[in-house]
């Protein structure tokens, strides 16, 4: 019975090595060098170890080697007089029993070895691959220390024979874009990463392809200023077609001057020239990818350009929210959000509270924009709260510069709607 039990432990020992030689091999580095970088000293050792895999490896070799051995040696000697004589005493099977038992012997320690020395091991060290392997960083590291002669030499030799056989060692380190598409996949599967962050780790490669062409705006979509229009022209285009950057150009896009953004127009005092607020524009090749745009904006220190093909052509514009778009999909912009805005029959307007008192003043055609552009409100109903000091009821009004304005409607203290009159002289 002793015999049995020294056998096992043996086993066991082995299925240790076995353990930590798939564990430390699958184990994911990144992991290991996170945690290290966390303070884990065990995950230090890990690491330490799976960077040196030659020295590692030997050493598990060697553990396993010399157990194999042992095991050999002591079922041979001890276990197999044991069961011999045994089975000896049956007398039809006496003469082959020395036979028998090392058949029996070798079906039964194989069996042992395959399950509990390297099956069960392997499949544990799979599955806690960072765990096992931070867990027995420390023994397996004073091992390799203790065997390090030994480890030399199979290193040495390894590497001569290996080197007279003409192979030569491959980089296999390098993480390909198909293995972090395949990691991201797997992850999906199992529930750990979620559909929009596999979208755009997807989105991040794909867009790397791409050329900048295909995520522009064409030129015959471009909203833009002629340098020759008036203000009021130019006033009535910002209506139309808002944007916060415009390009300008004289009499045509082809003789493009730069551009103009609806910041500077906004700050601009009365009477300022058009040109004066003209900015250089960035232009850009037609050839060029995605991210090495983003790479012209950040060192540009602008989120716009301009793509020109081989003669020099306009061909459209890219901003960093097209690209933005190509990975995480399409946003919607929040200039677009149609806030109510109504011009009834007898000239007044209806207003939802909630617009912007930016847009509410372009729209009634104010040219004072630039006085509130600093103030603490951003709108309509920020801009009544601050003019009366309090929640206003419904019916209440007021005026203000040619409007008056009526408060129609209140959702419990929040505004809601409100009536806009402009005044006219007979009104004074």
């Amino acid at each position: 019975m002793t015999e049995l039990l020294i056998l096992l432990l043996l086993i066991v020992v082995n299925g240790i090595f076995s353990m930590a030689e798939i564990a430390l091999v699958s184990a994911r580095k990144i992991r290991l060098k996170n945690d290290a970088e966390r303070g884990d000293t065990r995950a230090r050792q890990a690491l330490q170890l799976a960077e040196a895999p030659d020295t590692f490896l030997s050493t598990v070799q060697i553990g396993i080697t010399l157990i194999g051995i042992l095991t050999g040696i002591y079922s041979g000697e001890k276990l197999e007089g044991n069961l011999t004589e045994w089975l000896r005493q049956f007398t039809i099977i006496a003469p082959y029993a020395n036979t028998i038992s090392r058949v029996l012997l070798l079906v039964f320690i194989t069996y042992i070895t395959l399950v509990i020395g390297e099956l069960v091991p392997k499949r544990i060290g799979l599955t806690r691959a960072e765990s096992i392997s931070k867990t027995l960083a420390l023994p397996m590291s004073l091992l390799s220390r203790v065997t390090y002669p030994f480890i030399w030499l199979l290193s040495i030799s390894t590497n001569l024979i290996v080197k007279v056989l003409g192979i030569r060692r491959g980089d296999d380190s390098m993480v390909t874009e198909e293995e972090i598409k395949a990691i991201v996949n797997e992850g999906l599967e199992q529930g750990t990463i979620d559909v929009i962050e596999q979208e755009i780790v997807e989105n991040v490669f794909n867009v790397s392809d791409r050329h900048i062409v295909s995520l522009m705006t064409h030129r015959s979509d471009l909203a833009w200023i002629d340098i020759n229009d008036t203000v009021e022209q130019v006033q009535q285009k910002i209506k139309q077609e808002r944007h916060s950057v415009y390009p300008v150009g004289d009499k045509s896009l082809d003789k493009m001057i730069g551009v103009i953004t609806v910041k500077d127009l906004y700050l601009a005092s009365p009477g300022t020239p058009l040109k004066s607020l003209i900015h250089k524009p960035v232009f850009l090749p037609e050839n060029i990818s995605a991210y090495q745009v983003l790479d012209e904006f950040r060192k540009s220190k602008v989120h716009h350009g301009f793509i020109v093909d081989e003669y020099g052509v306009l061909q459209g514009m890219v901003t960093v929210n097209d690209i933005f778009e190509a990975i995480v999909g399409h946003m919607p912009d929040a200039e677009v959000i149609d806030f109510t805005f109504v011009k009834r029959e007898d000239g007044s307007f209806l207003v939802e509270a909630q617009m912007p008192f930016i847009d509410f003043l372009t729209r009634m055609g104010r040219r004072d924009i630039r006085d509130f552009l600093e103030e603490d409100y951003s709108t309509v109903a920020g801009f009544i709260l601050h003019h009366l000091r309090r929640i206003p009821v419904e019916g209440e009004h007021f005026r203000w510069s040619n409007l008056m304005f009526e408060v129609i409607d209140m959702d419990g203290q929040r505004i809601d709607k409100v009536l806009v009159s402009e005044l006219t002289d007979l009104d004074e």
